[in-house]
């Protein structure tokens, strides 16, 4: 008999399951509790449940985890993880360490549906959502890795952005339901300002997160002050146009001291002139914002350029001086095939054979690192 899957399974779903078996609602608890905050991955070392409850558990349900493929660590101290899932496909989660948190860059889908010229992702197209489980899943795995022999690690120091494989708005309903269970505190206990959604633009799924009352902070992936040159990078512009994506983007309802982020990728000749500097402050200005500029992270494949590191430091000038929160996204892990748009399974005689091209890049930047 194939065993059920435990994680992705909400508090409730796991009530309702040993009520079943005519067993308390606590019990329930204990297993959510078990799983998402203490990271007991052998149902039978469940020490609170009697012996016959572990056996029965464990003969019909499994909470398994995506296996840890390959690792690569990178000068910086990113580490890209090469993920195998239980049907064998392949994803990515980058782990991002600072002094005073660290930063867990997630997948939803098994590659993405977007196409985004700039990106390494696009060029392999979707390959299947991930489930629930898969999303939380590679959070778990990563917080129980990188504190091997210690005490479950207190996730309050740990930022998740969803800017790994796939678009997230294109898999809703596992994304929220991910959400949900990385931020109840009973479970793993994210908080919620900690957590970031980045969307290329899928403007009624950006509607319908707008009225959700469990939603993660929103960032939107820009990168063109006009529609001819955002069809160009962005396929899904022809079908949601700047004007639409940007009514709402002022639309959606930031909380208190919220603030929206515009990811803007800078492509050397393509989208990186002062004039383009001059627009994005004309379309920004009356969202309560934040701009992040990232220099493009080069890669096989992609026929782009980075700016230099000067010409990137006036492009932001040039938005602060017009009152936009503009910030230099420092790069991480560019080297592995790790930072922003650089993800697609790389193995390690790539990176090995590629680190010496890309370390040398622009290495300014004052933001929050994230992916």
């Amino acid at each position: 008999m194939e065993k059920k899957e435990l994680i992705g399974l909400s508090q409730s779903q796991m009530e309702e399951l040993l009520r079943g078996w005519e067993e308390p609602a606590f019990r329930g608890r204990q297993l959510y509790h078990a799983l998402y905050r203490e990271r007991q991955w052998d149902l039978r070392k469940i020490t609170p449940f009697p012996i016959r409850l572990r056996e029965k558990l464990a003969e019909q349900f499994q909470a398994t985890l995506p296996a840890i493929e390959k690792q690569f660590q990178s000068v910086d101290g990113t580490a890209r993880y090469l993920l195998r899932l239980s049907d064998g496909h392949r994803i990515e989660t980058v782990w991002m360490p600072e002094k005073e948190r660290n930063t867990l860059c997630l997948s939803t889908q098994v590659g993405c549906p977007a196409a985004c010229l700039f990106c390494l992702t696009g060029l392999m197209g979707l390959i299947r959502n991930l489930s629930a489980g898969e999303i939380v899943g590679q959070v778990l795995l990563l917080l129980d890795h990188k504190n091997s022999g210690e005490k479950p690690a207190e996730s309050s120091r740990t930022n998740i952005v969803f800017m790994g494989m796939g678009e997230p708005l294109l898999n809703y309903e596992n994304v929220m339901e991910a959400v949900k269970l990385l931020a109840d505190p009973n479970g793993v206990g994210i908080s919620l300002s900690r957590m970031t959604l980045s969307t290329s633009g899928i403007v009624p799924v950006m509607e319908r997160l707008a009225r959700e009352p469990v939603r993660p902070r929103l960032a939107v992936s820009l990168n063109a002050t006009t529609d001819a040159v955002r069809d160009r990078l962005m396929p899904l512009n022809r079908k949601w146009p700047l004007a639409e994506l940007l009514r709402a983007c002022r639309e959606f309802p930031l909380r208190p001291r919220e603030r929206m982020t515009f990811e803007y990728v800078l492509l050397a000749g393509v989208n990186d002139s002062l004039e383009d500097a001059r627009l994005l402050t004309k379309l920004v200005q009356e969202i309560r914002c934040k701009v992040n500029l990232i220099g493009f992270n080069p890669g096989p494949e992609l026929p782009f350029r980075t700016p230099p590191d000067e010409h990137i430091l006036e492009f932001e000038r040039i938005l602060r001086e017009r009152g936009v929160a503009a910030f230099i996204r420092k790069p991480r892990g560019r080297d592995i095939f790790a930072a922003c748009g650089q993800l697609k399974l790389m193995e390690a005689q790539n990176s090995a054979s590629s680190a010496g091209n890309l370390t040398g890049q622009s290495a300014i930047g004052r933001s929050a690192p994230t992916a």
